[in-house]
């Protein structure tokens, strides 16, 4: 018989709260490691408690698929993510249940199949042209900062059909902004703190994309705005103006963020292990073109191999949660309703009962002759799972791709021997000093 609800291992709530769902962007914290002392000391099920608040981690890949398969349907992503970002990002995809979930999911599919991903690709290659041409006038450059200007000029141009020239500086600080705010822990619009620019960064957003509409409806661009204009279910569904500005806003937070978290990460481990980024930079120099092309992306396998190690080693979103509809069990423990639940990808990725030497930078391990990542359908879940898998995955893919693909042709690049990246884990993955790393620029080709 399952174990009620009291005799589940309880720590105080305090400290690992703070991490994991309402991080301050400047604290020092190491996730991973409270996760891992928590987990080894009480094992898979785990309570913390605040008055009526209760907060369960659950670990290991079966919680994984417990919990985003949902084939109960009774974890909610709406509730905790509202109580998170609500106000920030209202409407977003990810804080959506149910049908409500599947008729904005059904929508915006319309705007990731296969060839709209295409047409995204050929925008995307000559915009990461230009930004090398500028980074290799330097011989350093922060990699996280110089991705994140990429991504949003991608992401503007792409999503929006818009070029932000030298708006994107501006339009990178009103998304820092937001995500400051939506993980902030005061709440309260006081002129001058994070919360109150987050809100006027949004009102920005919600003006300006608001604006541009009535043009986009009027249109036929390959944008994903207008896209989102036009597009509409068997059923003869559309969004209205003010779902429309919601996706947008919280889409490009999104995309850019943790497409630039996975790309400095990678560049990173590359950098450590110049080996590695030696296979990829022959395997991409093998490829025809300078820019990638999209029909031959699936054969950069070494370099798919590296992603997939590096969303192993350094998820960008770190842990997930939901809140439990109605008590469920798990391992012979009954979870009570109402429960906020944790699942933690973090974690999931460096358990030693999956992952030889987990530790260890070897993409390798996902090379069919080891897939050390088909042990189990929910030991690798970096993009989430079930009703809220990404919806964004190969975007992301593609986007990752056509950057290191013309990085890796056209420079060779490096950290000192005994320099470690400082790493900030919550709510996005990213280095805290920007990831400094030295360009030597190769031949044309």
């Amino acid at each position: 018989m399952p174990e009620p609800a009291a005799s589940i291992p309880r720590v105080p709530i305090t400290d690992l709260l703070r991490d994991v769902v309402f991080s301050d962007q400047n604290a020092r914290v190491d996730m991973y490691g409270r996760l891992a002392r928590m987990h080894d000391r009480y094992g898979e099920v785990v309570m913390q408690m605040a008055g009526p608040f209760k907060m369960v981690n659950l670990f290991g890949p079966d919680a994984n698929r417990l919990v985003l398969l949902d084939r109960e349907g009774i974890f909610s992503a709406q509730k905790p993510w509202t109580a998170i970002m609500g106000r920030i990002f209202p409407n977003g995809l990810l804080l959506k249940d149910g049908a409500d979930h599947k008729y904005a999911r059904r929508i915006m599919h319309e705007a990731f199949k296969r060839p709209a991903l295409r047409s995204y690709l050929d925008r995307m290659g000559p915009m990461v042209e230009e930004a090398l041409d500028d980074w290799l006038l330097e011989d350093e450059i922060s990699a996280f900062r110089s991705y994140k200007a990429l991504t949003l000029d991608m992401a503007a141009a792409i999503f929006l059909g818009v070029d932000l020239g030298s708006e994107t500086r501006a339009m990178n600080g009103v998304f820092e902004d937001l995500v400051a705010a939506s993980m902030s822990r005061v709440r309260l619009p006081i002129p001058g703190l994070e919360f109150q620019r987050g809100l006027a960064g949004r009102e920005k957003m919600k003006r300006w994309l608001g604006d541009l509409i009535p043009k986009k409806r009027a249109g036929d661009g390959p944008d994903m705005f207008t896209r989102f204009c036009h597009a509409e279910t068997e059923a003869g569904e559309r969004f209205r103006d003010e779902e429309i500005v919601d996706h947008l806003i919280f889409l490009m937070m999104a995309a850019h963020d943790t497409t630039t978290s996975t790309l400095t990460s990678m560049t990173y481990l590359l950098a450590k292990h110049p080996e590695w980024q030696e296979r990829a930079r022959e395997e991409c120099l093998a490829m025809p073109h300078e820019q990638l092309d999209f029909d031959e992306q699936a054969q950069l396998t070494v370099l798919g191999w590296v992603m997939k190690e590096t969303l192993r080693l350094y998820p960008p979103l770190p842990v997930i949660p939901r809140v439990a509809t109605q008590a469920f069990e798990f391992k012979g423990y009954t979870i009570p309703e109402g429960s906020m639940t944790v699942v933690s990808p973090i974690h999931t990725h460096r358990m030693a009962d999956w992952w030889p030497e987990p530790d260890r930078f070897d993409p390798g391990r996902f090379s069919p002759e080891r897939a050390e990542d088909q042990r189990h359908t929910h030991m690798w879940v970096p993009f989430g799972g079930g009703p809220h898998h990404c919806l964004g995955i190969r975007f992301a893919e593609l986007q990752v791709k056509t950057v290191m693909h013309q990085m890796l042709r056209r420079c060779r690049f490096s950290v000192p021997d005994d320099y470690v990246m400082p790493v900030q884990q919550a709510p996005i993955s990213k280095p805290r000093d920007g990831l400094p790393i030295t360009l030597e620029e190769l031949p044309r080709q």
